[in-house]
């Protein structure tokens, strides 16, 4: 009789665990974005490959160093532009803008002899 309810057990588990729904993965979510930098030179270039694609979720980049600009795609699920930026902070370059999915922003930076102020500036058909 034990060795009944031992079988009946077993198979009660075996069914269990094929009946259960499989976890779905998460789908991800690949976005490119276009980092415009201070970069220069092949130096410059080889910074940025030795430490951008080892961020998380990073799938390419790309430097074009006569354009000055870096495009990065990656998993949005682990990364996010503001947090490349600070990459690119940590390497000692400057990102001045950058544009993703139809979305753009600008880093001010600071510089002897220039106005950073909006006074006067309009915005009428564009948004910001």
């Amino acid at each position: 009789m034990k060795k009944i309810m031992m079988i009946l057990a077993a198979l009660a588990v075996v069914a269990g665990v094929a009946t259960a729904a499989p976890k779905q993965k998460a789908e991800k979510k690949i976005v490119e974005a276009v980092f415009v930098t201070d970069l220069d030179c092949d130096h410059c270039a080889q910074k940025i490959y030795n430490t951008i694609p080892y961020e998380k979720g990073i799938k390419d980049v790309k430097v074009d160093v006569p354009t000055k600009s870096v495009t990065v795609k990656f998993d949005a699920a682990k990364n996010n532009v503001e947090a490349l930026v600070n990459a690119f902070k940590s390497i000692k370059v400057k990102v001045f803008k950058w544009e993703s999915e139809g979305k753009h922003g600008e880093l001010h930076h600071d510089h002897a002899g220039h106005d950073h102020s909006h006074a006067g500036h309009n915005h009428a058909g564009h948004n910001h």
